[in-house]
């Protein structure tokens, strides 16, 4: 009952709607207020969760001091969040990434009428042209892992991923600055903080982290190790950390 007060007291009726098909399972087409397509979830999988954390607890509405221009989704599961940051901030560039493919398939579908997201089928790493294996250790839709595979073959690597990393994104893309860097990669960010991580750490604004320490250990101390090199800003909202980048070379460049 509570879940059903919070929806009907953030969307009136619509909220009602909202949480009876949630419970129900009719999630095929979830329509929000003030969005203007409708959302498809799987029924009784983490895409339930999700939709809540992100659409009815507003976990990334954050208060900036500037207009996003480019972000970074990493982990971008099913669009969620892709979704709220497009609708949130109508004129960025939404380059969104995601290993899994039933996650993949279903962030193009719910992003196809969102001309400035961009759904890419990669892992986020700390080293280019790797071949990952997708894991699932029993943490649900949302909670897919990934793994070196050393000894891949070019047959093997049809069932493998790519990895990206943040820096080859920002010379494609020819960015001077990423304005949000979103990671929430189900444990990978303790190797994407291990090493190769000046370069766009010290070009982001807005880096919002969740951690995974119960999936794999040392996450916490391998990107706070890096973070505290920086001169960054903190705040938690939820399970998210958030980091605002207060150096002033990369502020005059916004002036």
């Amino acid at each position: 009952m509570k879940k059903v007060y919070r929806y009907v007291r953030k969307y009136g009726i619509g909220g009602l709607v909202i949480s009876t098909k949630l419970k129900t399972g009719n999630t095929n087409r979830i329509s929000v207020p003030g969005i203007p397509y409708p959302i498809r979830l799987r029924k009784d999988t983490s895409d339930i969760p999700t939709f809540h954390h992100i659409f009815n607890a507003e976990e990334y509405d954050i208060n900036l001091d500037f207009e996003p221009k480019t972000i970074i989704d990493a982990g971008a599961n099913v669009g969620l969040a892709a979704i709220y940051f497009a609708n949130k901030y109508p004129n960025a560039k939404i380059i969104s990434i995601e290993p899994e493919r039933s996650n993949f398939d279903l962030l193009e579908e719910n992003t196809r009428h969102y001309k400035n997201v961009y759904p890419i089928r990669r892992a986020l790493s700390n080293q280019a042209d790797q071949y990952l294996d997708i894991v699932d250790n029993g943490f649900g839709k949302w909670g897919f892992m990934t793994e070196e595979k050393k000894d891949a073959t070019d047959e093997s690597k049809e069932d493998l991923v790519q990895t990206i990393t943040i820096d080859e994104i920002i010379k494609e893309n020819e960015l001077d600055v990423v304005d949000i860097v979103k990671i929430d990669i189900e444990g990978a960010e303790k190797e994407l903080f291990e090493n190769n991580y000046d370069n766009w750490i010290t070009k982001s604004r807005c880096i919002i982290v969740e951690l995974h320490d119960r999936m794999k250990k040392g996450t916490s101390k391998s990107f706070f190790s890096a973070i505290s090199k920086y001169d960054f800003s903190f705040s938690q909202q939820r399970e998210n950390l958030i980091f605002i980048n207060d150096d002033e070379k990369l502020l005059a460049t916004q002036k």
